[in-house]
């Protein structure tokens, strides 16, 4: 079987069921994707995070170069254009290759998971994510969102 990268978003859910779901996929490992480590959500800020996971015997990784920079996201939320966002995230991620290695490590290593926000992967630049490591990957790495 092929092997999978997970992406998942925590929008719409508590920290027990993301974490229940998780389980369900036999992740291992979490790889944080936001610029920034901070919800209002209780559970999924940095710490609580990853103090979560490690209950749960999940490695928790925070990438924040992988995130959306604070410009592109502005830039969504007035345009609504999720077109132009995957485009400009894909050029700037282009840029990013020692993150895209960092993570790709952990994707050999782990069965992982890539988290965001957004509970849609079609609204989140995870998915853009998830193509990159796959372009790194060349070898039939599987996406599969949660």
């Amino acid at each position: 079987m092929a092997r999978q990268l997970f992406t998942a978003g925590y929008e719409g859910t508590t920290i027990h069921t993301f974490i229940a779901i998780l389980q369900t996929n036999n992740v291992d490992c979490v790889l944080d994707v936001r610029a920034l480590a901070f919800s209002r959500k209780p559970g999924f800020s940095k710490t609580a995070l990853s103090q979560n996971l490690a209950s749960a015997n999940i490695c928790y990784v925070h990438i924040p170069d992988l995130g959306t920079p604070k410009p592109i996201r502005e830039k969504l939320k007035s345009s609504l254009d999720y077109s132009d966002f995957f485009e400009t995230m894909d050029a700037y991620l282009s840029g990013k290759q020692d993150a895209i290695e960092f993570a790709y490590k952990y994707v050999n290593e782990h069965t992982c998971c890539l988290m965001c926000f957004e509970h849609l992967a079609d609204e989140c630049h995870r998915k853009v994510v998830a193509g990159k490591i796959k372009i790194k990957d060349g070898n039939g790495l599987q996406i599969k969102h949660i």
